[in-house]
């Protein structure tokens, strides 16, 4: 088997520019072929075992599993972190997020920040690594996400308190062994100098735009909201920001752009003093910041 055999291959499922993409990074981050390598036939070289081992993740490839699946990791900033089906492959976009909050801190910053629905730990993580003087906890409803994060703190070398929390069950007695009872009793101090979050945010109704592999292997109970409630999760999550930030605290949020305005109604009328947007890297209306009691400097 040869680099163009494998991308070849893909070519039914992706444009032969983004089949040649995945191959290469595939062959790096497994075998560690660089380019030169794979021009000079080193592909061919591999052993038996390497060529059995290529041959089985080239088969998941070609179902359109995410090549960060069948890798086991996904990069995100300079790190590379553990990903599995049970959890959303970060993006890079979410990357630049955790670089807003970085210089919204200085580096010797002693604060607290939640991040809800942490899902990979990505967030909570990176936030943890570049702060280390931060108190960082991240909370999330799958026992998975929670798992697989706890092993990202571990690889990462951070210090991340993990819960299980069902956000839309903040304002609702419940027991404590779900965590949501210490969670509302917390938020009533002020507890939190940041509160983060990238949660499901995309209609049901936009899967028809989605691509394929997406839809078929990432989780949907990270994705996914109901048409008639887009700000389902926000709306539960300013709520508790709102009472549970310090008074100069923030809330940031990753945001579907289709319902950026109506994110900024809703986080005014929740309580919020001030109301930022940041686009992306694709010129998209992407992230959110909102002030309990903005000060201008």
């Amino acid at each position: 088997m040869n680099y163009d055999t494998c991308w070849r291959r893909l070519t039914t499922v992706y444009e032969a520019d983004e089949a040649k993409a995945i191959v290469r990074l595939m062959l790096d981050l497994r075998f560690g072929l660089s380019w030169t390598d794979i021009v000079c036939g080193k592909v061919e070289e591999l052993s038996a075992d390497e060529q059995r081992e290529l041959e089985l993740m080239m088969q998941r490839l070609e179902t359109g599993e995410p090549v960060q699946y069948v890798l086991g990791v996904a990069e995100f900033g300079p790190r590379q972190f553990h990903v599995e089906p049970g959890v959303l492959i970060p993006r890079p976009e979410t990357y630049e997020l955790c670089q807003w909050i970085l210089t919204q801190t200085p580096a010797k910053w002693k604060g607290r920040i939640l991040d809800i629905g942490t899902g990979s730990g990505c967030i909570a993580c990176t936030l943890a690594a570049e702060r280390p003087d931060a108190e960082v906890t991240a909370w999330d409803i799958s026992d998975a996400a929670l798992r697989i994060a706890a092993v990202n703190a571990k690889r990462a070398h951070v210090l991340v308190s993990f819960e299980k929390t069902d956000v839309l069950q903040l304002e609702k007695a419940s027991s404590p062994q779900t965590g949501t009872a210490d969670a509302l009793q917390s938020g009533r101090d002020g507890r939190w100098d940041v509160v983060v979050s990238n949660p499901p945010y995309i209609c049901e109704k936009e899967k028809k735009t989605m691509e394929r592999n997406v839809l078929a292997h990432e989780p949907a109970l990270a994705l996914f909201v109901p048409d008639h409630d887009p700000l389902l999760f926000y709306r539960a999550i300013a709520r508790y920001a709102v009472r549970s930030l310090r008074p100069e605290g923030r809330l940031f949020f990753e945001i579907n752009p289709l319902y950026a305005e109506e994110m900024k109604q809703m986080l005014q009328e929740t309580g919020f003093s001030h109301v930022e947007t940041r686009k992306d890297m694709f010129d998209k209306q992407r992230f959110m910041c909102a002030w309990k009691t903005f000060i201008k400097i």
